[in-house]
């Protein structure tokens, strides 16, 4: 049992200390595959690839998952705590970019592994970084219950948007306002002041209505990062207490 203990800590340690030569080496050459395996996804939307590409692309999808794998599970192995790892944002991202190639291959989420990089804060050391996830941490949950209220009211907004232009623009453009449904799409560039033109009203009523639903949604833009800047400036304060 001891035994077994001491081979946990050596090899939790060579998995989750950078500080460690072997540690070093083993997140580097991971790393180094995540940016492999991401790059191979993003070569593979590429048109008109030959069958041999294609072929050599799932080779190395197949090798980068084994290892991928072995590294999930050895993690899951060598962790203290066990439940807590599984549970944990890095423990389900290292899940999420394995799992579907098992139980789902036509759900492709490889491109998760993009947020695994984010180990790299830890294998630079980059303590600053550190410090300022953890003040934007703090930032979030000081404004938890204002963005839940500010969310809920923007969605609000959002409905009543497309149900507004709906009455407006429905006998005019039957085709982009078709029903409620359809005139999501209005309602959300339109709130976001995005405004792609591809669709827009042509009604009196409706571009008076554009004009205050414009008006709303430069207000969704702006408050919440006023918001969140303010729960920043607290978070700083209590960082420096």
């Amino acid at each position: 049992m001891q035994q077994v203990n001491t081979k946990r800590v050596r090899l939790n340690s060579i998995l989750n200390d950078p500080d460690s030569s072997s540690g070093r080496a083993f997140a580097i050459v991971i790393q180094l595959l995540i940016v492999v395996s991401l790059l191979g996804f993003s070569i593979e939307t590429l048109p008109h690839l030959t069958a041999e590409a294609r072929g050599w692309l799932r080779w190395l999808e197949i090798i980068t998952v084994c290892i991928f794998s072995v590294e999930y599970l050895l993690r899951l192995w060598a962790a203290e705590n066990r439940w807590k790892f599984a549970t944990s944002f890095f423990g389900i991202i290292d899940l999420l970019a394995v799992l579907p190639f098992y139980i789902a291959p036509g759900a492709d989420l490889r491109s998760v592994r993009v947020f695994r990089l984010l180990r790299l804060f830890r294998l630079l050391k980059l303590v600053r970084y550190s410090k300022a996830v953890r003040r934007f941490h703090i930032a979030l949950n000081i404004a938890r219950e204002e963005l839940i209220l500010f969310g809920t009211v923007s969605f609000i907004m959002l409905y009543l948007s497309a149900v507004g232009i709906y009455f407006f623009e429905n006998e005019a453009q039957p085709m982009h306002f078709a029903s409620v449904f359809h005139s999501l799409w209005w309602a959300t560039t339109t709130l976001t002041t995005v405004g792609y033109g591809d669709v827009y009203p042509v009604t009196l009523g409706g571009r008076c209505f554009t004009f205050v639903v414009l008006l709303v949604g430069l207000g969704i833009i702006s408050i919440p990062a006023g918001i969140v800047a303010s729960a920043l400036a607290k978070a700083r304060e209590i960082e420096g207490k």
